[in-house]
């Protein structure tokens, strides 16, 4: 049984579509990031990042104790060692799906939740700042379009890699992003949603956070923290 601690982001449906797609067993343990949850001391102890997802393996593979895992990338590897799926075989299909696994972590996310940010959250609107990050999503979408010219997916089978950059392209009309512009994306995305898993994925989400807007308190809470 996995326990994963969800909220509602792009980083947060990741886990929550590979448990789905693997019909692994699991729990799901909401953490309101809007309200602070995030710093709860119990939850800190398997994120310490302050950040969710996280997850609780309470069966391990080697039989030992719980195994806790914080970082979406990190916990997608693991999920899909786990199930034995979701990785692509051999030397060369590992590589591929882990190295834009990673581009994802380093890149895609980082730079679209500035975007986010910037276009969406700033209590002052930075022209500069909208302009630097919306003109690095369109260069990074045309990284992934030019990676799914002539295949279906990121490393050509149905994978990790896939899992991790759909919840944040999903949200293309918030980044200044003309999706017609990216023919095989907007492929790409029509395919997963389609998915029957990714569709539960997001039904839960839409259950547990029905209105998912950030008020001036919640942007105290995920935008004013310090070194405390």
């Amino acid at each position: 049984m996995i326990d994963l601690y969800f909220w509602t982001t792009p980083n947060g449906y990741k886990p929550l579509i590979l448990l789905e797609e693997s019909q692994t067993p699991y729990r799901l343990r909401p953490v309101n990031i809007s309200i602070g949850e995030q710093f709860a001391p119990e939850f800190l102890k398997i994120s310490p990042n302050n950040r969710m997802p996280a997850i609780v393996d309470h069966e391990p593979a080697d039989g030992g104790e719980p195994v806790s895992l914080f970082e979406s990338g990190a916990i997608l590897w693991y999920l899909a060692e786990r199930a034995g799926r979701f990785i692509p075989s051999g030397l060369r299909g590992r590589k591929t799906a882990l190295e834009w696994l990673m581009w994802q972590m380093g890149g895609l996310g980082p730079m679209l939740g500035q975007n986010h940010h910037f276009a969406h959250y700033a209590p002052q609107k930075l022209p500069y700042a909208i302009e630097r990050y919306v003109k690095e999503s369109q260069r990074l979408y045309g990284v992934l379009e030019r990676r799914l010219e002539g295949r279906a997916f990121i490393a050509d089978e149905y994978s990790v890699a896939d899992m991790a950059a759909y919840p944040w392209c999903l949200l293309w009309h918030r980044q200044g992003i003309e999706i017609d512009e990216f023919p095989n994306i907007k492929r790409w995305l029509a395919a997963i949603e389609a998915r029957p898993a990714v569709m539960r994925a997001y039904a839960l989400g839409k259950n547990l956070n029905a209105v998912p807007t950030v008020t001036e308190a919640a942007k105290s809470v995920l935008f004013g923290q310090g070194r405390r």
